[in-house]
């Protein structure tokens, strides 16, 4: 592999690796609040697709050809209707299971899971939709042995990525949002004896998480095109995994962790198959649990006696 390709595949794995750090903010906001995994927090990611195709169409039927109209809109219509899903799975599945054992709840959300993927393949069909281009063209560098090309669709995707976590990362350290998540993360019992309405602290969390997951589902359909109702599981899994490798509880890791894999994923597809990536995904997971399984930024959890 020469030099123009190696960096075309960190580029490619750079964007790639951005998806899965905003998806991995759900998976690792939800553990370092309550604990638990929500799995069915892929699917979220899948159903912002569905409807940032749907957002598209009726934008367009209605005659606006604006591409920041149309990806404001499409921005501000997804998070909306996906931080609905967020807080009603939180409702549904997770509150009234919350004194309960720590598998009824994950049992409930992979319950979830099930449904929304049914849900959707019922409503909006089996097989694999799309949406038109929006944004085309692209950066090129030459270069002596090649050259590196960068799509403005994935620059649109690393520098929004970035944002959003620069953006999430000042709320969680500086705003009386993030002090309450702070508190009931270390201790629920005493936050609530302090005053802080923890319910609403969770569903909150909820909420954020299947924002940024929203994020990541519109700008991976403008970029892929591409999509069906089974996308969250894989993707699900994969962003679990980013959230393992950079330590999962923990903001900067979950991001870290999406770069990482990602760049590791696009090498992989790159020197050896493109046909064996998530077999390489799903290897590093199971490599990590076994050698490091606080992640890369992780703290080892103190049992409080």
């Amino acid at each position: 592999m020469d030099l123009s390709t190696l960096l075309q595949q960190l580029v490619n794995g750079l964007a790639l690796g951005s998806v899965y750090g905003l998806i991995a903010i759900g998976y690792t906001m939800v553990y370092g609040i309550i604990g638990m995994i929500n799995f069915a927090h892929g699917d979220v990611y899948m159903i912002s697709a569905y409807v940032t195709a749907i957002v598209i169409a009726l934008l367009t039927f209605f005659g606006i050809e604006s591409f920041p109209i149309i990806l404001l809109g499409t921005l501000f219509f997804t998070i909306l209707i996906n931080s609905a899903y967020g807080w009603t799975i939180e409702r549904l599945a997770y509150r009234p299971l919350r004194q309960s054992t720590r598998l009824a709840p994950l049992i409930s959300a992979i319950g979830v899971s099930l449904v929304l993927q049914n849900y959707v393949q019922i409503s909006q069909g089996a097989r694999s939709q799309g949406v038109p281009t929006l944004m085309s063209g692209s950066f090129r560098l030459e270069m002596a042995e090649g050259f590196i090309q960068v799509s403005y669709t994935q620059l649109l995707i690393i520098v929004v990525a970035l944002l959003g976590m620069a953006l999430l990362t000042w709320i969680i350290q500086s705003t009386r949002l993030g002090r309450e998540c702070r508190a009931t993360q270390q201790d629920r019992k005493m936050a609530m004896i302090l005053g802080i309405n923890t319910d609403r602290v969770i569903s909150t969390v909820f909420v954020i998480g299947a924002a940024m997951a929203a994020l990541a589902g519109t700008l991976v359909t403008l970029n892929y095109g591409t999509f069906d109702f089974y996308i969250g599981f894989i993707i699900g899994i994969k962003a679990f995994t980013a959230a393992v490798l950079g330590g999962i509880g923990s903001l900067p890791g979950a991001m870290l962790g999406g770069i990482l894999l990602g760049m590791s994923e696009s090498l992989f597809s790159g020197m050896v198959n493109t046909d064996y990536k998530d077999v390489f995904a799903f290897s590093l997971l199971v490599l990590i649990m076994i050698f490091r399984p606080t992640g890369l930024l992780g703290k080892p959890e103190v049992e409080k006696v």
